[in-house]
Order: C-alpha cells, then structure tokens, then sequence
C-alpha cells in the first residue's frame, strides 16, 4: 500500500468512526428529550387527574394548565396558605383548606373544599410584631388575569423579587400603628409568602402555574369590598 493509499484507508476510517459518535450522539440526543417528554405529560396527566376545581381551557394552553395543576397541587400547595373558611367546625382552622370528611390526618381521603380554593384570606399575624397578615386571592378576578388581575410580567416579579403590589403593609415611618412594617422588615416585599425559594423556579414552570391560576374558577374574597383583599368577579 502506497503512503498516498494509508491515508486515504486512514482518512475514510475516521471518518467512518465518526459518524458512527455522531449518529450515537443523536440517539442518545433523541432518547433523552423522549424521556424528558414523557416525564412532561406524566406530568400534565396527573395535573388534570388532580385539579380539584372545573378548570375553564377556553383560550388557554392545555399542556401548560395541566404542568401548571401539578405543581400548584403536587409539588408546592399552595392552597395549603391561600385558602382560609368558612372553617370546617369538624376540624381546627388549620385544615379549612380540606371539605368534611376530606382530611387526610383524619385518615380520610383527601378532598379539598372548592368553595374556598386559593381564594385567600388566610390570616398569618400577628407574628414577630408584624401587623395581621393575609394571604391573596390567587383566583382570577373579572378580567380573567390571575391573583388578583396581574398581568403574567408582575407575577413574574411577584414570585422572582415578592414584590407586593398591593402595598398592604408599608414599612412604618412612625411609630407602628397596627398596618404597617417595623424595619429591618421591608414593606414592599411579601413577608410570608416564600418567593425566595419560588424565585428558583424556570420561566416555564412560571408560565404553567399562571395558566393554571388563570383557568380556575374566579372566588370573591371573604374581605368585603371595598377591601383590597377583595377579589371581585363580576
């Protein structure tokens, strides 16, 4: 074999060989985003299967509610918070969330009440010298735009940077007064809330909670109007 024909054989190997890594790579490629798919409507099956309310799809991304029931109802509960009575008289204040005869410690299968689900309400104060603090209305308000009418950019601030654009409680410049913050808290920030941890979350869980809070059945707050915990559906 001359040196001119080693090569060739050589040159024509390599590139045999690599299109043999590249052609694995691409399988593999392709069964990774396969799995990654099927965990992904794993998912958004259980979301539908969980959803303890009617869900209204009209308009909306149906993947995206599904995704955005599972981890609203799987992965974080946050009805566990937003949801305060009428208060099952069966049972503490702590477990409104569930309807009668639906409360898991109880040893009974889990039912939540749909009548106050993320509705809001919840009180959390007085805590550490804080001023009563409630849990917001998540539900959509007559706009049809989730918690309270915000647009899908301020929930993204909502839950990366727990800004609170209610300005329910604003930082005391006085002395305090039962409704404002004493520092080093800070009144323009959700002071129960757990954003910081939500703040971790990708933009697409993000989209998918909020098309899944924009689906759920409008709840008037248990605050009456003009309140600015009221949520008004009409």
């Amino acid at each position: 074999m001359t040196p001119r024909q080693f090569v060739r054989v050589a040159v024509t190997a390599a590139a045999a060989l690599a299109a043999v890594v590249l052609g694995g790579m691409v399988i593999s490629s392709t069964r990774v985003r396969a799995q990654e798919e099927d965990v992904e409507n794993s998912k958004i099956q259980i979301g539908f299967k969980i959803a303890p309310v009617p869900l209204n799809l009209s308009g909306k991304n149906r993947e995206l509610v599904g995704l955005g029931s599972y981890i609203v109802n799987a992965r974080v509960d946050c009805n566990g918070c937003h949801t305060a009575g009428p208060a099952n008289p069966a049972v503490p204040a702590e477990y409104a969330a569930f309807a009668p005869g639906g409360v898991p410690e109880f040893g009974q299968p889990l039912k939540v009440n749909p009548a106050t689900y993320l509705g809001g309400g919840r009180d959390f104060g007085p805590l550490f010298g804080l001023p009563h603090l409630f849990t917001r209305n998540l539900t959509p308000d007559k706009t049809g735009l989730p918690e309270g009418g915000h647009t899908f950019a301020e929930f993204v601030q909502i839950m990366r940077s727990g800004t609170d654009f209610d300005h329910l409680h604003p930082t005391c410049t006085g002395a305090p007064n039962g409704t404002c913050i004493v520092a080093p808290f800070d009144g323009a920030l959700l002071q129960v809330m757990p954003w910081p941890f939500y703040a971790q979350m990708t933009d697409h869980d993000l989209r998918a909670i909020y098309e899944y809070l924009s689906a759920i059945p409008c709840i008037e707050n248990p605050a009456p109007a003009p309140s600015i915990l009221h949520n008004d559906c009409k």
